[in-house]
């Protein structure tokens, strides 16, 4: 498909026609950028490049699950009883409860003699005082078999809000982050921002485990939360600015695809590998103090060079970009390229407020964050009520990981055939159909497999979404406000914890809110411009004309194929 705004800059007379005179002719960045190779050996590297960000993300935003999550089934622990069998404990002195979910009490436990009961057999009976659980829990360890911090200082019962509490907290630092590291890439460049967001959840994740309380495991959880997201965000939009619109959705979402995927996957048995959950935070956090060799492998994104009028450099950047891959990028289009910039007014340090001043790009960028809000609070949600699904916690926790990389995949090559905006509004329906679903299918395999479709299409919203968001802006805010936009997905996510602790006490609420907030995504990307096969907008002046020529029914791959102005301009360069 062609690209509209670098066509628009070819007059109509010479395209398909002999260019007579070059110096007449607006070269933009990505006919520069297409000169040097489209897809080469460069465009490999940044694809690999992506894999030890996306294990970050993997580590920073799950490894919380696997170091507090307590086993569903556990019960007042009783020392006078600590010679008889696990079963003999709960069938003794934990009272029965029909409306529980394994048929006895978790929180409470008989009032006995225990050391005479044992050695007259007496059996209990409903008729003995009951009392609050005083000298701890005991947990199933075929649930989770190692000691979380759940299980070793008691976030259950009255404490069970904790586990929500701290992911919450976690969340809020996100919130902090986003506009922290979003200011360091607009004012300092994309490389120091990657570098930042990774050292900060590297420190973090190592003091957590001196952490001795609640207070001090949330504070270092609030640091950790810093860093997550950006610690990947930040070198996507660095790889998404070096990447032809062409090949964009392949190079950004295939890396994704296959080392988000798998660092998902084998995240549950790396813990359990671990054993404790100190060692999985360090196992977790340690590796991304290697995100310190960032500047010594990838440079700086020649977009944002631009956008600080620092020409030379960029160009430099696209140079060495094509004698990678061995492509000589034309001298007289590199002057053009200079002259077209030169002509341009100097793109000013602007603030991310200044989206707020522009009455189309402020109507577009506040529905882009709610729409992303939908996206990760229903994604969070699912992956939160793996442990309500009734089913073993790590085998489900790989199951479903495994669905990112068939639905990423399928994102990476139909997402510039279908569009950013239809294939989000059928992800969203199909997402809010199943999650329904899944609520009322009942336990076991079953609302597993309904999980899996659930979260198969919430993983295309959410893929869509953050490439979506960052091609509606103008280079000189894209990230502090992508940043923003994940922020506002970040302040959805503190309450997604509480929403699936709705299950102690509406078992099928969670889901049905999941739903809910799924259908309401489907509808807010309706009013969202198609991005697909476009130019990301250099300007302001470019991001409004993007949002005028939106149509609703703006299907890709069933408009008419046009001839694209940037490759006829760059073979007139080479010709002459």
């Amino acid at each position: 498909m062609e690209d509209t705004a670098v066509t628009a800059k070819v007059p109509a007379k010479q395209r398909g026609t002999d260019i007579d005179d070059i110096s007449n002719n607006e070269v933009d960045y990505d006919i520069l950028l297409c000169s040097a190779g489209k897809f080469g050996r460069y465009q490999w590297f940044l694809f690999f490049s992506m894999c030890p960000f996306s294990i970050y993300l993997t580590f920073s935003y799950f490894s919380q699950m696997f170091m507090t999550e307590p086993a569903p089934n556990h019960w007042c622990w009783i020392p006078e009883l600590a010679n008889l069998t696990e079963l003999e404990r709960r069938n003794l002195a934990i009272p029965k409860d029909e409306n529980a979910r394994f048929g006895y009490s978790k929180c409470k436990a008989y009032i006995a003699n225990w050391s005479a009961v044992v050695i007259s057999g007496v059996t209990p009976n409903k008729s003995w005082p009951i009392e609050k659980c005083q000298h701890g829990w005991e947990f199933n360890k075929t649930e989770i078999p190692y000691p979380t911090i759940s299980s070793e200082w008691g976030w259950v019962c009255d404490k069970d809000s904790y586990q929500a509490n701290a992911q919450s907290i976690f969340f809020v630092g996100s919130i902090v982050g986003g506009f922290l590291i979003g200011w360091v890439a607009d004012r300092f460049g994309r490389i120091p921002a990657v570098v930042s967001a990774n050292m900060i959840g590297f420190i973090a994740g190592v003091i957590s485990v001196f952490a001795r309380n609640f207070i001090e495991f949330s504070i270092c959880r609030f640091f950790m939360g810093m860093s997550y997201d950006n610690c990947m965000m930040m070198m996507y939009l660095l790889v998404l600015e070096y990447v032809a619109p062409k090949y964009r959705t392949i190079i950004a979402n295939m890396p994704l695809a296959i080392f988000f995927t798998l660092a998902l996957t084998i995240l549950p048995w790396i813990a359990l590998a671990c054993g404790h959950w100190k060692a999985i935070s360090l196992a977790t956090s340690i590796p991304m103090a290697l995100s310190l060799l960032t500047p010594l492998l990838i440079p700086e994104s020649p977009r944002w060079l631009l956008s600080k009028g620092r020409i030379e450099e960029a160009v430099y950047k696209v140079i060495n970009i094509g004698r990678i891959n061995k492509k000589e990028v034309p001298s007289k289009l590199v002057e053009q390229f200079k002259l077209s910039v030169s002509r341009e007014k100097k793109v000013k340090n602007v603030s991310s407020t200044e989206l707020l001043k522009r009455p189309l790009l402020r109507k577009i960028f506040i529905c882009m964050c709610l729409v992303y809000m939908c996206c990760v609070i229903v994604y969070d949600a699912l992956v939160r009520s793996i442990g309500s699904l009734g089913f073993d916690f790590f085998l489900s926790f790989s199951i479903l990981s495994l669905t990112e990389f068939p639905s990423l995949v399928i994102v990476s090559f139909v997402l510039d055939l279908i569009g950013r905006k239809w294939l989000s509004i059928v992800a969203f329906i199909i997402t809010s159909i199943f999650s329904v679903t899944t609520a009322f299918v009942g336990g076991g395999l079953p609302s597993v497999l309904c999980a899996v479709v659930a979260r198969f299409s919430i993983n295309m919203a959410c893929t869509a979404a953050i490439q979506w968001g960052a091609e509606m802006l103008p280079t000189s805010v894209r990230g502090s406000g992508a940043s923003i936009i994940h922020i506002c997905g970040y302040v959805a996510t503190v309450i997604s914890p509480y929403i699936v602790y709705l299950e102690n006490f509406i078992t099928w609420l969670p889901l049905v809110i999941v739903g809910a907030i799924a259908a309401l995504g489907a509808v807010l990307s309706l009013a969202l411009p198609e991005t697909a096969g476009r130019d990301m907008p250099q300007t302001f002046e470019d991001g409004d004309q993007l949002i005028k020529s939106q149509r609703l029914f703006d299907v890709p791959f069933l408009q008419r194929k046009k001839v694209v102005g940037a490759d006829y301009i760059k073979s007139s360069f080479q010709s002459n």
